[in-house]
């Protein structure tokens, strides 16, 4: 049985637990009713992992600001 949702989890704890999700569900050892309820607690987790991406991306969107004015820059500019 999945562990509880909780909102402090970690992004990566999340992104960990999926994997494992992926993995029972391609082993193919669950019930059919077990099977239903993994991968709805990993649609639950995947929609998680996405707010948390969103709130970090309008974060940075935030602290990047130049003149008083908040410029938008995407990822791929932040390479070193």
């Amino acid at each position: 049985m999945p562990e509880e949702d909780n909102d402090d989890t970690r992004f990566e704890d999340s992104l960990e637990e999926l994997e494992q999700i992926v993995k029972q569900l391609e082993n193919g050892d669950l019930t059919l009713d077990e099977s239903l309820e993994t991968f709805e607690y990993g649609i639950k987790l995947v929609q998680k992992c996405n707010s948390k991406i969103n709130m970090a991306e309008k974060k940075i969107e935030e602290l990047i600001e130049e003149n008083s004015e908040l410029k938008t820059k995407q990822f791929t500019e932040f390479d070193d």
